[in-house]
């Protein structure tokens, strides 16, 4: 099976649109059918509802969704190792939760291509379990989680403290008047601690997975949610957005796990210095 197939899989299944998908891989229209009948003939599967106007992912094309994603990293790690790629670029593989991408990790990543030239970053959005699976398998280098598991071979680092704050798109109103209240997912121990404290007198409306996705919904339909505070400093400047004032404060951490015994140990605690918590 040619790496090219999967390549086209996974922006058809993001796109669900021949014609986009063409346009992003530098293709035809005519390709992309082809790679994609190509490939359902290899697997003897059918990947895409075709029968509506829009195309639908099949529960089969769900699945190889995951195990694209893993032999295109793999491929690219053996390009590295065989000495195939074209540059002397070292590789750094990054995962991550998906809510943890907006809060610190979009800076850190702006930061290693200014400081570190001869880094070639390839980023994905995993489930925690996850996560620690393609860790240990070695399927990524380094790993950014709420909570990092307490595994012999595992380094977990903490990275981040992200404070996080209620904020209302209404001004002036106390936690017995919030209305449409988002629930931002910031992991098991955090999401515990604001149910319990809002369980009595608020009904979480909206659950969603990433602080920007729920700063956009409330701006556009108003409500509230707690967001990371360096998230929230520019809409309430602008008066878009107003702090909760008796609403509880809490914080997360944030943890990178990466291998003890990666080859690239040197390499991964360049990248963390350029977080300013473990700087100082």
């Amino acid at each position: 099976m040619k790496i090219e197939l999967l390549t086209t899989f996974l922006e058809v299944s993001q796109t669900l649109h021949v014609r986009v998908a063409a346009e992003n891989l530098y293709l035809t229209q005519a390709a992309i059918s082809s790679r994609i009948k190509q490939l359902e003939e290899e697997l003897g599967v059918q990947l895409f509802d075709r029968t509506q106007k829009r195309l639908k992912l099949t529960a089969e094309g769900h699945r190889l969704i995951k195990h694209a994603n893993e032999m295109i990293i793999m491929w690219q790690k053996l390009k590295q190792d065989v000495g195939v790629s074209q540059t002397n670029a070292y590789q750094l593989f990054v995962g991550s939760m998906m809510s943890i991408w907006d809060i610190v990790l979009q800076d850190w990543l702006q930061k290693i291509h200014r400081n570190l030239d001869d880094v070639h970053l390839y980023t994905h959005t995993y489930s925690p379990l996850e996560l620690r699976k393609q860790v240990i398998s070695r399927v990524i280098d380094i790993a950014f989680l709420f909570e990092p598991p307490f595994i012999e071979d595992i380094i977990s680092e903490k990275v981040a403290i992200v404070p996080l704050q209620l904020v209302s798109t209404e001004k002036g109103i106390s936690t017995t008047e919030i209305k449409n209240m988002i629930m931002v997912d910031y992991g098991e121990s955090v999401n515990s601690q604001i149910l319990r404290d809002f369980s009595d007198n608020t009904q979480m409306r909206h659950n969603m997975s990433q602080p920007r996705i729920a700063l956009n919904f409330i701006l556009e339909a108003s409500g509230c949610a707690y967001l990371p505070k360096q998230m929230c400093f520019e809409p309430i400047r602008k008066g878009t957005l107003h702090p909760v004032e008796d609403a509880p404060e809490y914080k997360r951490d944030i943890y990178a796990i990466y291998l003890a015994k990666s080859n690239k140990a040197d390499l991964i605690q360049d990248a963390l210095m350029l977080f300013p918590y473990v700087r100082h």
